[in-house]
């Protein structure tokens, strides 16, 4: 239960603080964060609650990393729905308290006609600029696949496992960096459905891009690292 906690809590931190800084922050005239302000947020979300519950559980707080750690032989197959059946009500109840604040301001109401409702992702006119559905599944895959790499060569027991948090955190501000403008930056499922689930319509009916290739990705870099790159002895 501890774990499943630890879960719920860092994926509730990464949605808030991630989401929140875009919806809150971003867009302020002069003074918004934007795309680099927004990328940091969420970078931080993990890297803070990596240090805080990842010694409780591992801290995924993504359902495509957790089974990308299973992919990886890190990870139980038992655990897995457990972990993200924890992980997608954190992300649902970090939107939740998001839309509860995000309505306290008069004029404040979800448009999901457009791109970024709700921080929410999108492919084809739902992307911030426009990418289509094959370039928005392209870079979903290609970033978890790396993030995955990265993770899993970070929390390597050969590697400097108390600097791993920090590398995990800055691998997901890169990604943020790169993809904002592309599918508005899930490579999280959970974080997908949250704001999907508040904005509706068409946001939540491409929701299951940013499933499918985030998990894709985090497949076949478990897999990768696993075969090709896994160091079992130090040399």
């Amino acid at each position: 239960m501890k774990k499943l906690l630890a879960e719920f809590f860092g994926t509730y931190w990464l949605v808030f603080g991630g989401c929140g800084s875009a919806l809150f922050a971003a867009g302020i005239p002069n003074l918004g964060i934007g795309f680099v302000g927004v990328s940091l947020a969420f970078g931080l979300t993990v890297l803070t609650m990596a240090y805080a519950v990842g010694h409780i559980s591992g801290g995924h707080f993504n359902p495509a990393v957790s089974i990308g750690l299973w992919a990886g032989g890190r990870f139980s197959a038992k655990e897995l729905l457990p972990y993200i059946v924890s992980q997608c009500i954190g992300a649902v109840a970090a939107g939740g308290t998001l839309f509860f604040i995000w309505s306290g301001k008069p004029g404040n109401v979800i448009d999901n006609t457009k791109a970024g409702a709700f921080a929410s992702n999108g492919y084809d006119a739902f992307s911030p600029d426009g990418y289509s559905m094959v370039s928005c599944f392209a870079a979903e895959f290609i970033l978890t696949m790396f993030f995955l790499l990265v993770i899993l060569g970070a929390t390597n027991k050969f590697s400097h496992t108390k600097f791993a948090g920090i590398a995990i955190g800055l691998a997901l501000t890169l990604i943020h960096l790169i993809s904002i403008p592309i599918t508005n930056t899930s490579v999280n499922p959970a974080r997908s459905l949250s704001q999907a689930f508040f904005a509706g319509g068409t946001p939540l009916t491409q929701v299951w891009l940013f499933w499918a290739a985030p998990i894709a990705g985090a497949l076949v870099g478990g897999f990768v690292y696993k075969n090709l790159l896994h160091k079992h002895n130090p040399e």
